[in-house]
């Protein structure tokens, strides 16, 4: 029973994860004003080719967050939205404290929030990280494609053996 737990644990990483990293890139990708918008931000923090990198970030987020979700090349996307990461905390988040509440200011409506700190920066980094040491886990394709591989290479010792024996 343990091991099997154990074979599951990634699984709720890999979701949420990847539901996050969906969710974000979705808007990058597929609508306007949140592409325009994000490649604006980078224009204003001097990232070269902002309209271009607003695009690719937006596809290693919506495409990477749908391989994490099924578990597909886990280790080659995690290590990609990592660096998405650490870009985005050392560019916009670290000099707004570590919370992801950024409370700026209150008002007889309630509180006014600014730009949120590196704290979930940081927990997606531990999660991808997780990730990366572990594998994908149950229920993935890279986990199919290992058992296929394999397969596929015991076959081919079977009919070595066969061949050396015949």
């Amino acid at each position: 029973m343990r091991n099997v737990m154990r074979e599951h644990a990634t699984l709720p990483i890999r979701l949420i994860l990847g539901i996050g990293f969906a969710f974000h890139g979705y808007g990058k990708l597929f609508t306007e004003q949140e592409h325009n918008g994000f490649a604006g931000m980078l224009q204003g923090i001097g990232v070269p080719t902002p309209d271009l990198t607003a695009w690719l970030v937006g596809g290693i987020e919506f495409f990477g967050g749908i391989a994490l979700i099924v578990g597909a090349f886990v280790g080659l996307v995690a290590t990609l939205q990592i660096a998405i990461m650490l870009v985005a905390l050392f560019t916009v988040h670290l000099g707004n404290g570590f919370s992801f509440m950024n409370v700026t200011g209150m008002t007889e409506a309630g509180p006014q929030f600014g730009m949120p700190g590196y704290e979930i920066n940081l927990l997606y980094i531990a999660g991808l990280s997780a990730l990366i040491l572990s594998g994908a886990g149950a229920w993935s394709v890279d986990r199919a494609r290992a058992a296929r591989r394999l397969a596929v290479r015991a076959g081919t010792a079977e009919k070595s053996a066969a061949l050396v024996t015949s």
